[in-house]
């Protein structure tokens, strides 16, 4: 987990998105093993995901800096990171999020594959997590599989 706000690691603000996505993420069933904040800065960002793929996570979900502003980096910098793009998440999210604002299209988050590990970017609202989380929890054991190699179906791995 890998919260990116300027303000939050300066203690301008509180982390509020960050354990609202680890709280989904262990409700979903995923362990979660790191939680970290950094500022909106290209290297630091892409140090952080470098390293808990390194550290062999199956899931790395970011929180923030996937907005216009000239700071929101987050997406640029998990491209820096990806090796193959998984697009269909990062779509479906804001597919979701229009259903509940106008602006659900404008978050610029990217999801990708680095190593056997899925990078996905969420916006940093801790309501955006609540509407968008639930929309890719189904399918997360079954993505953990295939990237360790298993491209079976299973009975678990369906919705419903």
């Amino acid at each position: 987990m890998l919260t990116v706000s300027t303000r939050v690691s300066r203690r301008e603000a509180e982390d509020l998105s960050g354990p609202k996505l680890a709280a989904a993420a262990e409700e979903a069933g995923c362990e979660v093993v790191g939680m970290e904040v950094v500022p909106d800065d290209f290297a630091l960002i892409e140090d952080r995901l470098h390293h808990f793929v390194a550290a062999g996570c199956d899931l790395i979900f970011t929180t923030g800096g996937t907005g216009l502003t000239p700071n929101d980096i987050t997406p640029e910098a998990t491209r820096s990171v990806i090796q193959r793009e998984a697009p269909g998440f990062a779509e479906t999210m804001r597919a979701e999020g229009l259903k509940h604002t106008p602006h659900g299209i404008l978050t610029r988050g990217v999801s990708g594959i680095a190593g056997r590990t899925l990078i996905v970017n969420f916006p940093g609202s801790p309501k955006s997590i609540d509407q968008l989380f639930p929309v890719l929890a189904p399918t997360l054991k079954h993505v953990v599989r295939t990237l360790r190699g298993d491209s079976s179906h299973h009975e678990s791995d369906r919705a419903g």
